[in-house]
């Protein structure tokens, strides 16, 4: 017996197993690198600590009441 596969047969068949594709998009789709590109905070907070950046950046004057701050909490 031959299986006839027509145009109709394929799209039947991508519309049966839609379901398997949803994770090869996700591998697709990966998260952005670039610096300027970030919108989160969250995003920002760990792409910084990935690349060992200091982020948010303080002042030297935030430091300095921070490292006083941990002095008297001690």
């Amino acid at each position: 017996m031959e299986t006839t596969r027509s145009r109709g047969w394929r799209m039947a068949q991508k519309q049966r197993n839609k379901s398997r594709d949803v994770h090869t998009a996700l591998l697709r789709f990966r998260r952005e690198k670039n610096w300027k590109h970030l919108y989160l905070r969250s995003e920002k907070l760990l792409r910084a600590a990935q690349l060992g950046m200091e982020y948010p950046r303080k002042t030297r004057r935030q430091l300095a009441h921070q490292g006083m701050e941990e002095l008297l909490s001690n």
